[in-house]
């Protein structure tokens, strides 16, 4: 059965030295039975799952659960590698796991769950001949494990045993999966402290990626791993039995050396196998501080030190907190020894990094291994700080330079991480927390300090930021000179609030117009979202804002309220004339043959206007309806009742302008949408004296389609003002319908 959660796999065994991890501060208190309960609740779902690498997901989850636990993970955290599983099985995995173990887990599990999809699309879309490539989703992951520093610990556990269930299958490895363990989470590993992690991804991905390297330095260490093991084993007890024979009381231990590590130095300084001093390594463990200066004064006084092989790192502790001396001496025969010399919170430390940050609830306001962690606000700058220096080492690296050279990250004063722009200031930060914040943005601190609104932020600050109760965003935040805005986001959102401002101003100015003119014509009760349907806008709104930009005369809604009486009655309706031909033909109207005094009315499908070739139809109870001889409705409805049509013709138009009959067209313009279109083509119709009594209006996609009612006693006119509009700029067509 396929797979469908995509959980990258682990094998089975124990990281070998415990290390206590706890879960994220602020999770929910261990519930009872919580372990056997998560997979109680998993197995059904995914007892008979095989994830892609061919791994049984119950049996991957068991492995996972286990490395968690070889490092003192919580029982809540050993519990969450079930659930992390179970979410593509549940039609809302957030809501039921919540109900059966709390939202903390729900939480972890979906969130880990998402994680891990981002993770494989950033494989999938890495280039194969450049395993060494990162992609922008690397981003991403930082986020998503700053948030919580479990889910860092279950992808790292699941990765680990993802490796171990291919050396143990001797299936073949994705070169992606290997790469990615070498160059993404060995070096998180380290930077979080989490030895074991970091030295087992390590070597088994070098194994995968390099397999004959990889065999050839086991070799070599192999040929004399007895003879060398029986020479540390007589050191560690000799310089054992010294130090306590000094009032030290030491623990002395021999230290595995790794093939990774042993290529890396090999490679780094150019070294041949032989010539590398660490591969006999001792760990002297040691109460305090001072017992750690008078061991290292000790070994020196009784072997020869390299002197430039000397580090003191509890001077100058490494940048994720490891402390511990470190020194390379030469014994009697001239063989080099590696030894390190740290206190037992030192070495406790070094075994769990970061990680102890999460342990100070068990730990209490002490700290945990020499790291006191008082709040949970102290526990994320912790972790931060860590996954920040993990980022510097990452796009360090000559393939990943300039990653992340325009990204930083700084939190809130509840310790939430927000990403923003390299350079950005405070400003674009309180529009990253929310809109309206950036707009009431009057002040800031950073790291408690208050400054200036256009001071570029680092990584790892925190940032609060002081609002007005009211008000809005400042143009000089829109000046590039002043530096205030980085972020094109928060200065898309500064320009849509000044745009928001004055399409207010020109709407309030359109209604002032609109409201003025109804109290000029007495019709002040009539509702404004009635007039504007009428006139063809979908809002009152929208009439408003046309009115105000002065894209819409107000002669048009003056048309609306007072139209002509003569020959153009509400219902378009004309009387006919006397039915047989007079010897004088008649001054206006429509003449019919053959009838006497028939009424008529005008048909509202094609709007017939002189001097349009016309027929008649006689309709039931309406009288004769007048078309267009070309109009599509008049000839299927004469197919089909071809007795029912009649012949008539226009009257003679009559002399006077002021008593001449008008009447109704309708125009289709297409055009590209544009500011000011509408008021180009009215003014047209304007210019040549035709009454425009109604506009609709459609944009989509950025073309807009108009269709406009205008009042002609000569359609013949209409040709040649058609022809002037499509003169007008973005206008790709202008007809009768």
């Amino acid at each position: 059965m396929k797979n469908t959660a995509t959980v990258e796999p682990a094998g089975a065994g124990e990281a070998r030295v415990p290390v206590l991890v706890a879960a994220t501060a602020g999770a929910v208190p261990e519930q009872a039975n919580a372990l056997a309960r998560a997979r109680a609740f998993a197995e059904p779902l995914i007892g008979h799952e095989w994830l892609a690498t061919g791994e049984n997901a119950l049996e991957h989850a068991d492995a996972v659960a286990a490395i968690l636990r070889g490092i003192g993970g919580s029982e809540a955290m050993q519990a969450a590698a079930y659930l992390v599983h179970t979410c593509p099985h549940l039609n809302r995995p957030r809501e039921i796991i919540a109900k059966a173990f709390g939202d903390n887990f729900a939480t972890l599990a979906v969130e880990t769950t998402q994680l891990m999809h981002l993770q494989e699309q950033a494989r999938e879309a890495r280039a194969p001949d450049d395993p060494g490539q990162q992609t922008e989703s690397v981003r991403k992951m930082l986020l998503a494990f700053s948030r919580d520093l479990r889910v860092v610990m279950l992808r790292l556990a699941s990765r680990l045993q993802t490796l171990r269930f291919y050396a143990v299958s001797k299936r073949p490895v994705s070169p992606a999966i290997a790469q990615e363990a070498l160059h993404v989470f060995a070096p998180l590993a380290n930077r979080l402290g989490i030895w074991q992690f970091k030295w087992e991804l390590e070597d088994l991905a070098f194994r995968f990626l390099e397999p004959e390297t990889y065999k050839e330095v086991a070799r070599l260490l192999d040929e004399k791993r007895t003879e060398r093991e029986q020479y540390m084993e007589q050191l560690r007890a000799y310089v054992e039995s010294q130090l306590r024979a000094q009032s030290i009381s030491a623990t002395v231990q021999g230290r595995p050396k790794h093939i990774y590590s042993i290529v890396k130095k090999m490679r780094g300084k150019s070294l041949a196998f032989e010539q590398l001093f660490d591969l006999r390594a001792l760990r002297v463990i040691v109460p305090n501080v001072k017992d750690c200066y008078q061991a290292l004064s000790w070994v020196h006084s009784h072997f020869t030190p390299l002197v430039e092989e000397f580090d003191d790192y509890i001077a100058k502790p490494k940048p994720n907190g490891y402390q511990s001396l470190h020194t390379i001496v030469r014994d009697a025969l001239g063989k080099a020894v590696e030894i390190q010399i740290r206190t037992q919170a030192m070495h406790d430390h070094a075994e769990s990094g970061v990680a102890a940050h999460w342990a100070y609830k068990e730990a209490g306001s002490k700290g945990y291994s020499g790291v006191s962690a008082t709040s949970e606000y102290d526990a994320k700058i912790a972790v931060l700080r860590q996954l920040l220096a993990w980022e510097r080492d990452f796009s360090g690296a000559p393939q990943h330079r300039h990653l992340f050279d325009d990204r930083i990250y700084v939190l809130t004063p509840d310790a939430a991480i927000i990403e923003l722009p390299q350079g950005a200031t405070p400003v674009d930060f309180a529009y990253s927390v929310h809109t309206s914040v950036g707009h009431r943005c009057r002040g800031a601190r950073v790291d408690g300090a208050m400054v200036s609104l256009n001071t570029p932020l680092q990584n790892g600050q925190t940032v609060e930021i002081t609002t007005a109760k009211e008000g809005g965003p400042s143009r000089d935040w829109l000046n590039a000179d002043l530096g205030y805005l980085t972020s094109h986001r928060a200065r898309a959102k500064v320009r849509a609030w000044f745009n928001a401002q004055a399409q207010h101003e020109t709407v309030a100015r359109g209604r002032e117009a609109v409201e003025k003119l109804l109290q000029r014509e007495g019709r002040t009760a009539m509702r404004l979202e009635d007039l504007a349907s009428q006139l063809g806008f979908r809002s009152a709104d929208a009439l408003f804002e046309v009115v105000g930009k002065d894209e819409f005369s107000l002669r048009n809604i003056e048309t609306l309220l007072r139209p002509p009486e003569p020959l153009l009655a509400p219902d378009d309706y004309l009387l006919l004339k006397k039915a047989r031909v007079p010897e004088k033909p008649p001054k206006g109207g429509v003449l019919v043959v053959g009838m006497d005094s028939l009424m008529t009315q005008l048909a509202g499908c094609c709007k017939p206007a002189p001097p349009d070739d016309i027929r008649g139809f006689v309709t039931r109870g309406k009288g004769v309806s007048i078309h267009r001889a070309d109009c599509r409705n008049f000839r299927e409805m004469a197919a089909r009742s071809s007795e029912r049509v009649i012949e008539v013709q226009w009257g003679l138009p009559k002399a006077s302008a002021s008593t001449a009959a008008f009447y109704p067209v309708d125009v289709a313009v297409e055009a590209a949408d544009r500011q000011g279109l509408l008021r180009d083509i009215s003014e047209i119709f304007a210019k040549e004296k035709m009454n425009v009594i109604g506009v609709q209006t459609q944009s989509i996609k950025g073309t807009a389609w108009m269709t406009f009612t205008v009042e002609v006693a000569d359609a013949s006119r209409l040709s040649k003002v058609l022809g002037t509009v499509g003169q007008v700029a973005g206008v790709h067509s202008a007809r009768r319908r």
